[in-house]
């Protein structure tokens, strides 16, 4: 298949399948895009270059759409008629640029060859949008394979939404996004995609779109910023932490130390490193001897403006949303700017929760049925009950966004712990260290108390002198 190297545009979704939306934990309410050049277009058996020094190449594979006529301002109904056919597409990208591209892009995804497309199209009068199938394999291998029947957002929708403010040409071609599977090749390697319609009358295919990695050999020149590869992007590229080879932060091993030591050991022990602004103010457990431990995931309240509310508080809100996408041992953390004149979570939210093996919530707002939450047992501290609903007061806006949560900043991936003093936020550099720190001021602390106890003074014992830190070494060696 032909392509004209001059396409008008190139137009790429950054999410629509639901399985890639869950995957990376966050569900968006409408389609986003970027733009890719003209020159990143390739053909079926080209290569594509992994540049020297850089480690992230990842291959998304898309179906996409071809326009077949000039259009502006088009309804969802109207859109399908101007698509001429649809074929199989690439949507490379090099991690390594991401942080410097800033949200455009524009070198991570604007390579030479980064959007091979081919080598067939399907002609899209003979096919039903909501009936494709779109299959990736990585040497012979199935990565990714999934279908359009539970897209987003529709064909129609997303070729409608882009026709609001700019005329779509014949020629140009959206990128419908990627599913699900997308991971990092290296040099060697060959992808190939395909779409097909395999109900459709005489199973119609677009053929196996091949492209083979290699290696670059010229090194990048000090005129602009250099490629970085960080665990975050690592992550992101590769898919999980675990595909990455990442160790999970939060390990069982470390959420048992976190879970058996007291927050204000934690406190004293982080203060020691400097971080005295880590503690959720404000906000008490909703059941006597409440602990929780887990990976924070944030949601961000803003004040109630009826539009806004209108818009963005009814349905299937942020707030449903991210709960929907909370993974075991996650902890919902709620910025409601310490408004607990309105609830901030039910009961059905607790519920849903705790199905999925999420470690508790936090929020800095207030709890509505906090009887039947109670009775729930959903780890739940929150700044006081309160029988109104949430619009109320409040809009749900933001999620995985960094937060002010009582006072205390929280970002998505800090590690929160919580027991009847409070709830502390805990930087993920420093939890090991910390961990193991307050475990052994727990030792002490019970030593010193054991000899206080004993009638012992707390002159020269509270803090240990040398003396007594030779005792306590000795009565540690007989526990």
């Amino acid at each position: 298949m032909q392509h004209d190297v001059t396409a008008p545009k190139i137009i790429a979704v950054h999410l629509s399948y639901r399985s890639r939306a869950e995957q990376r934990g966050r569900v968006p309410s409408h389609p986003s895009y970027f733009f890719k050049p003209a020159s990143s277009l390739a053909a079926t058996g080209s290569t594509i270059e992994r540049p020297l020094g850089t480690e992230l190449l990842a291959f998304e594979g898309e179906i996409a759409l071809i326009i077949g006529r000039d259009i502006r301002r088009v309804s969802p109904d109207e859109a399908w008629a101007a698509v001429s056919g649809v074929t199989a597409a690439n949507d490379f990208g090099l991690y390594d640029f991401r942080a410097a591209d800033k949200g455009s892009n524009v070198r991570s995804k604007g390579g030479d060859g980064y959007t091979p497309l081919g080598p067939d199209t399907i002609p899209a009068d003979r096919i039903d949008p909501s009936a494709l199938r779109i299959r990736t394999w990585v040497n012979g291998e199935l990565a990714q394979n999934d279908t359009t029947e539970d897209l987003l957002f529709s064909f129609g929708q997303i070729i409608a939404d882009l026709s609001q403010m700019m005329t779509l040409h014949t020629g140009d071609i959206i990128l419908t996004g990627t599913p699900a599977g997308s991971s990092v090749v290296a040099p060697g390697d060959t992808v190939e995609v395909e779409v097909d319609a395999p109900n459709a009358e005489g199973s119609p295919t677009t053929g196996r779109l091949t492209t083979t990695v290699i290696e670059g050999s010229t090194p990048f020149s000090e005129v602009g910023a250099k490629p970085k590869a960080t665990d975050a992007q690592r992550e992101a590229a590769w898919g999980s932490r675990e595909a990455a080879g990442l160790t999970p932060v939060l390990t069982d091993e470390l959420r048992e130390k976190l879970g058996s030591v007291g927050t204000a050991t934690l406190s004293s022990q982080l203060r020691k490193r400097g971080l005295n602004n880590v503690s959720i103010d404000g906000v008490s457990g909703a059941n006597p001897g409440t602990r929780l431990v887990g990976r924070a995931r944030t949601l961000r309240y803003i004040p109630n403006r009826e539009d806004l509310f209108s818009s963005h508080g009814g349905g299937y809100n942020a707030q449903k949303r991210i709960v929907d996408s909370l993974e075991a041992g996650d902890v919902l953390v709620m910025e409601a700017r310490g408004d607990s004149t309105t609830g901030t979570l039910g009961d059905v939210i607790a519920l849903r929760a705790q199905q999925l093996g999420a470690a508790g919530v936090v929020t800095d707002g207030g709890v509505r049925d906090i009887a039947e939450v109670r009775r729930i047992g959903l780890p739940t501290f929150h700044n006081g009950a309160h029988p109104a609903v949430l619009g109320r007061k409040h809009v749900p806006w933001d999620t995985d966004v960094t937060i002010a949560c009582g006072g205390a900043s929280v970002q998505p991936g800090d590690i929160v712990v919580g027991d009847e003093d409070g709830v502390i936020v805990i930087p993920p550099a420093f939890a090991v260290e910390v961990a193991d720190a307050a475990i052994e001021q727990e030792k002490q602390e019970e030593f010193i108390a054991e000899m206080v106890s004993s009638g012992e003074r707390i002159e020269g014992l509270f803090p240990m002198n040398d003396d007594w830190k030779e005792r306590y070494r000795a009565w540690l060696s007989q526990q």
